[in-house]
């Protein structure tokens, strides 16, 4: 059987689609919850499809699940695709879930050729990726590769505030052996990782493009629950000079730091900086009263180090130069970080050649957003990934990724595990 003829099984990638979007619409959007019933529905759709195909069907320690396709050769480190299943609250169907899909509709169509790999291909669904639900960045993917602490199981869920140790509990995970057994992945055993995703920016669709292949990875710094205090006054009776005003003061930092975005773009630096929520105390906080506390958080991310300690930098100084002209005091809570990913020069050629093959286009862009991908690279895995047109962005309802962009972006990915599979391209 020639392997260039075996289409990826498309119609049953369409189907899961529908599937995940029926179990997992909350009235508004898509909510598929870290660790909670959402996620653990769309891992059962998932794994009772892989078993239905004959793949072998495993778990590790955390619940990550590994849907594989035996190679010739068993002992070879395997070729490793997927991405998550989880998604923000209220966010889009295809966020993550494309990745996992494209990977089973590749695997599908070498079940109905009779095809077997030389190496073993992994579909892998990641757990926890959206760090919306627990404040850790890759935790799922981190996991995997025994990196998290005994710290790590006491993160508490944003909504219910219960610990990670509580639900990976509830659904049969090893919390023991997450943090005391033998990692479940390591170079040695793994040949490469590639992972297909929606763009959640507007790149692709700005330039016509349906697929992109993705240069790198941005890293991030980040301060989850800042807060800044001052003192509580009535609005009409306290003169300028004697207000310690905090939300004066969120403001000028929030402005402060957009300009020093302006400046450090200006001398050549990649960054993006963002503070997405900022929120005065709704029982305290009153229309006739100066506010003594926001609560607030930011968000740096660079594919450089050295940008992210620069911009660090520069919010240190705004901080104690704000708290010494209003009064108040900054307090920053804990700092969390994500490394750069560093895309493999080979599997980036691997790619545009699969592409070029078969007459798809696809551009050269990098992700803004994190990904597992990153987490891999930072392993000394080789890795790469694939970026799927998708209009409107993604965490919200109305992603639009077009099933004919997927299913472009899908052949490429078959082509290219076909070639590394093969013990190619290495």
């Amino acid at each position: 059987m020639i392997l260039e003829l075996v289409e990826p099984d498309l119609q049953l990638a369409a189907d899961l689609f529908d599937q995940l979007q029926k179990m997992s619409f909350d009235g508004v959007g898509i909510t598929r919850d870290t660790y909670g019933a959402g996620e653990q529905r769309a891992h059962d759709l998932l794994a009772q499809t892989a078993e239905a195909l004959g793949l072998q069907v495993s778990r590790d320690a955390a619940l990550n699940l590994y849907m594989t396709l035996p190679g010739r050769n068993t002992f070879a480190p395997q070729v490793i695709t997927g991405s998550h299943l989880d998604s923000v609250p209220r966010g889009g169907n295809y966020d993550g879930a494309a990745g996992v899909l494209a990977g089973i509709a590749v695997l599908a169509g070498w079940v109905k050729a009779g095809y077997q790999p030389e190496i073993s291909v992994t579909v892998m669904a990641v757990r926890a990726e959206e760090s919306a639900w627990f404040p850790l960045s890759y935790l799922g993917s981190k996991a995997a590769f025994g990196l998290l602490n005994d710290d790590s199981l006491e993160v508490r869920r944003f909504d219910n505030q219960l610990t990670l140790k509580h639900h990976l509990a509830a659904l049969g995970g090893d919390c023991k052996g997450l943090i005391s057994g033998v990692p479940h992945l390591s170079p040695a055993n793994v040949n490469c990782f590639i992972e297909l995703h929606i763009e959640q920016g507007p790149i692709l669709e700005n330039a016509g493009q349906p697929l992109g292949i993705v240069s790198g990875i941005c890293g991030s710094l980040r301060y989850r629950q800042a807060s800044v205090s001052g003192h509580y006054a009535h609005s009409g009776a306290t003169p300028r000079l004697h207000r310690k005003d905090a939300v004066l003061a969120a403001a000028e930092l929030v402005t402060g730091l957009y300009q020093d975005w302006i400046e450090l773009e200006a001398q050549g630096h990649q960054l993006t900086v963002t503070n997405g929520q900022l929120a005065t105390d709704a029982l305290q906080a009153d229309f006739s009263k100066v506010s003594g506390e926001v609560k607030f958080c930011v968000d740096f991310r660079s594919r450089s180090l050295e940008t992210l300690e620069l911009i660090d930098q520069r919010l240190s100084h705004r901080i104690t130069t704000i708290a010494a002209c209003h009064g108040v005091t900054f307090t920053l809570g804990a700092q969390t970080r994500s490394a750069p990913g560093v895309m493999d020069e080979a599997l980036l050629s691997l790619l545009q050649s699969a592409a070029d093959e078969q007459n798809i286009p696809a551009m050269s862009l990098q992700s803004g957003a994190g990904h597992d991908a990153a987490l891999f690279a930072a392993q000394g895995v080789p890795s790469a990934m694939l970026f799927v047109r998708n209009a409107n962005g993604s965490h919200n309802p109305h992603e639009s990724m077009d099933l004919d962009d997927f299913a472009a972006a899908t052949r490429v990915l078959g082509e290219a595990l076909k070639i590394r599979s093969a013990g190619g391209g290495q």
